[in-house]
């Protein structure tokens, strides 16, 4: 019997060999013949006496053959043979050549390569086949088993080298689309930076274009004028002639009848030649005069070569003086204008000046020692430090007020009802004492931005006192939603400094309008969106050129002393310019307690000073007092010539809230309804700077005279 060593050696040099074939058919027909050849001779070599072990039940199994009955003197040597072994568990010699096999197998295979796993299966296949050869009655089962994974395994395998093409084309495919959707990003940037220069390059040319227009509609205006005073000249002078030719005419025929009349020769003379030759002479004469008259008309202007000569050097003379007086006229003018400006922006700083002295001179006798307060506020004086920094004397005044008033509204447990009058508020509609819920000024701040947040979510159908308290008994139930709008009214009340403490209780008393607010947020959220569009890096930076030109787009009609007041509000002043970039991000923060940059509340300040000086030229427009009646179609007449601009929407919004008559039913189509509807001017401007109102478009410059 061989060696199953030197037999395990001679198979596996075989099988390194057929490896290194690259899979042939021929290679693969040897191994089947080694394999068989060892599936004859292995399991014969390994197998103890030609029959199999029982371990590790054989124990066990031989309690069982003593109870059973012996079939034949085969079975019953086996028997004997059992039961003289010795009682250990040791494993089989034939299971362990099997798994010493199979480990030299394992460890022989290279598993670097890509089928590493599909020649790791082959020892575990010998494996089996050495089990089929040598469980005869269990062959057939074990031969399907073995096929029907075999048939699997080559069917998975077709499908693998059936999707690998498909694998490199959908990598392929992806780095096409890739590339296609980086070039199309590329492209777009670029169209987008072509179409912003083409947008401004056309905003110059408007602009010069307008310039152009207003110029050639004042030389229009000077020729029409010019052209009026020579035609009413040459029809008067036209006139004044005929009538000396007519009575020139008629002195000559008195002078020749009066001529006939006095000679001593004309009564011995035929009458009927007489008048015959008069008759004639009459018609020579008119002849004459016409002739006379053509070459008058004709040649009257005409004067000698000599003088005309001499008057066309005179005229290209001044001509010359006056081309440089008109120089010299527009470089005066210029300077002129220069000079208005300048005066108007020193007379502006006079009175601006003036008016801070008078509030000095009025606030600072005696000046007031603030360091007393010091003691007084809590936090000490570090607290009053920080809420002292910037603030004139009237605001610390303020400051002071609210601070107090911050402390006695801590130390009040209960407020008041204000009962169900009509003058109270819907919200605040309760008799007998309310529970004060003694927030902190933060959040008081957190649950007003709250509010704001879900009003502008929703459809905005019941009033704002009614959205305010429905807010609170949602937020905090109905036992408690009373006590909660006394305690939030009482420190919004208070609170003045506070931005969005002020904008919320002049909304809920009705003193603003829900679209101020509405609009300023969205003004905000335009010029955040426009500076994140400029921003193509997302680094939260851009550049001053950037800012100013978002600024002047997003704001055509405000100043240039405007637009510097913003940067400067920004940190982008005179003293900042060796500042390249900036981080835009942070001038749309707030703190704690809803209080927003200076950026913001410089916006903020020029909109309510833009929209005052809006109504003030409406009522100079109007030229009426406060006290005065104006009518529905006097106010219509003011804004359109005030705001050429305002679109139909826009004027009858405005209409209806100066006199609180609902779009629906404004008269536009009607000028005798519209002089009917009388409103004081006072009540209309006074409506109007509730609401939303500002200048849609520039009001057009008046014609020269």
């Amino acid at each position: 019997m061989a060696n199953p060593e030197t037999h395990y050696r001679s198979f596996s040099k075989s099988r390194t060999r057929t490896q290194s074939s690259g899979g042939t058919a021929e290679a693969k027909d040897v191994e089947r013949r080694k394999l068989s050849q060892k599936r004859r001779t292995l399991p014969l070599q390994l197998s103890i006496g030609g029959h199999l072990s029982p371990w590790p039940t054989y124990t066990s199994g031989q309690t069982i053959l003593h109870k059973r009955k012996p079939c034949s003197e085969d079975r019953r040597s086996r028997t004997n043979s059992w039961q003289q072994q010795p009682l250990g568990t040791s494993k089989p010699r034939y299971l362990e050549q099997l798994e010493n096999y199979l480990r030299k197998e394992l460890l022989l295979l290279d598993l670097g390569t890509d089928s590493a796993q599909e020649l790791r299966l082959q020892p575990y296949r010998e494996i089996f086949e050495f089990f089929i050869e040598d469980f005869k009655t269990y062959k057939p089962l074990l031969s399907s088993i073995k096929n029907a994974y075999e048939v699997m395994l080559a069917h998975q395998r077709e499908k693998i080298r059936a999707l690998e093409p498909l694998k490199a084309k959908i990598v392929t495919m992806n780095e096409d689309c890739s590339e296609r959707i980086l070039a199309m990003r590329a492209e777009e940037r670029y169209e987008i930076s072509s179409l912003k220069k083409e947008k401004m390059n056309l905003l110059k040319l408007i602009d010069k274009k307008n310039e152009e227009k207003i110029s050639l509609q004042s030389e229009v205006t000077k020729l029409r004028k010019s052209l009026a005073a020579e035609y009413l000249r040459y029809l008067t002078e036209r006139d004044a002639r005929k009538i000396l030719i007519g009575d020139l005419n008629e002195l000559r025929y008195q002078r020749e009848d009066m001529s006939l009349a006095q000679s001593p020769g004309v009564w011995g003379e035929d009458p009927v030649k007489l008048t015959l030759a008069l008759k004639m002479t009459r018609q020579d004469l008119t002849r004459t005069q016409m002739e006379l008259n053509t070459m008058k008309a004709n040649f009257g202007d005409v004067v000698p070569r000599r003088d005309f000569e001499m008057q066309e050097k005179t005229n290209m003379d001044l001509q010359e003086q006056l081309e440089s007086l008109r120089a010299d006229y527009e470089e005066v003018r210029k300077e002129h204008e220069m000079l208005l400006q300048l005066h108007m922006s020193t007379l502006k700083e006079r009175d601006q000046f003036h008016f801070e002295l008078q509030e000095i001179q009025r606030t600072s006798t005696p000046r007031p020692d603030w360091t007393k307060c010091e003691g007084i506020i809590v936090g000490g004086p570090e607290r009053w430090l920080m809420l002292a920094e910037g603030k004139n004397s009237d605001q610390l005044v303020d400051v002071l007020l609210e601070e107090i008033g911050s402390g006695l509204l801590r130390e009040k447990d209960f407020f008041p009802g204000l009962g169900f009058g009509e003058s109270v508020p819907s919200f605040l509609r309760f008799d007998g004492s309310v529970e004060n819920k003694k927030p902190s000024k933060k959040e008081v701040v957190n649950l007003l931005e709250d509010a704001w947040k879900e009003r502008l979510a929703e459809e905005q159908k019941e009033s704002f006192q009614d959205f305010f308290f429905n807010f609170l008994e949602r937020r905090f139930g109905i036992s408690d939603a009373i006590a909660w709008a006394y305690t939030i009214f009482e420190n919004i009340k208070l609170f003045r400094s506070s931005e969005i403490m002020s904008q919320f209780y002049a909304v809920l008393m009705g003193k603003m309008t829900e679209s101020v607010y509405i609009n300023q947020r969205e003004t905000l959220s335009h010029l955040l969106k426009e500076m994140t569009n400029v921003d193509t890096q997302n680094e939260g930076l851009i550049t001053m050129e950037q800012f100013s030109t978002i600024i002047k787009n997003t704001f055509p009609l405000k100043k240039e002393e405007q637009i510097q007041e913003l940067m400067d509000a920004a940190g982008w002043g005179p003293d900042s310019s060796s500042v390249e970039v900036f981080n835009y991000q942070i001038l749309f923060t707030e703190d704690e307690e809803g209080q927003s940059e200076p950026f913001v509340q410089k916006l903020w300040e020029q909109y309510n000073s833009e929209k005052e000086a809006y109504l003030q030229e409406l009522k100079q427009d109007l030229g009426l007092d406060l006290q005065d009646e104006v009518t529905l179609l006097k106010v219509r007449g003011a804004l359109m010539n005030n705001d050429p601009s305002l679109d139909k929407q826009t004027l009858s919004a405005y209409l209806s809230q100066a006199f609180q008559i609902p779009v629906a039913e404004l008269p536009l189509e009607d000028e005798e309804k519209q002089e009917e509807i009388v409103v004081k001017l006072e009540t209309v401007l006074e409506q109007l700077r509730m609401a939303d109102t500002k200048r849609v478009g520039p009001r057009e410059p008046e014609p020269a005279s």
